[in-house]
């Protein structure tokens, strides 16, 4: 059972966030999916929410690449540490196109139920892509921090 979820989660991957082939999430997503990630906006359940959260990142990223660096898989858990990469074409939550070139990482934990992701927990560094960006600036050598004031 392990391996066919990891080929689920697979497809999450390549073929919905690589390709953007949007109705393969109708296919992966049970209808009751709960998705749990604090640096994306709540774009709702089901195989809809997650068909707008690519949509959101594949317009901003237009070349939006994302490369599974590992997998383990257990039960119905399956765990995915990925990176991603792509340019800054499009707006981002209303961060206008930088044109600047992205690379970040994240892990995607998904619980798949009878052939269908139902929750996925993701951590990604969001703070990373936001300093890319230029929209928050990066932390460096020079932060002072003074004891007792």
């Amino acid at each position: 059972m392990s391996e066919q979820n990891k080929t689920i989660v697979r497809r999450l991957f390549e073929e919905l966030w690589n390709k953007g082939n949007l109705p393969v999430a109708d296919e992966l997503i049970a209808p009751t999916y709960t998705h749990h990630d604090a640096a994306t906006p709540d774009t709702g359940k089901g195989p809809d929410g997650e068909k707008k959260r690519v949509t959101l990142y594949r317009n901003a990223f237009t070349d939006l690449r994302l490369t599974v660096e590992d997998m383990i898989a257990e039960g119905e858990t399956v765990m995915a540490r990925w990176s991603c990469r792509g340019a800054h074409k499009g707006e981002l939550n209303g961060i206008a196109p930088t044109g600047k070139q992205i690379a970040i990482s994240g892990i995607t934990v998904c619980r798949v139920a009878n052939g269908k992701i139902v929750e996925g927990f993701v951590n990604w560094d969001a703070l990373s892509l936001m300093q890319q960006l230029g929209v928050v600036p990066e932390l460096g050598n020079k932060v002072k921090v003074v004891a007792g004031r």
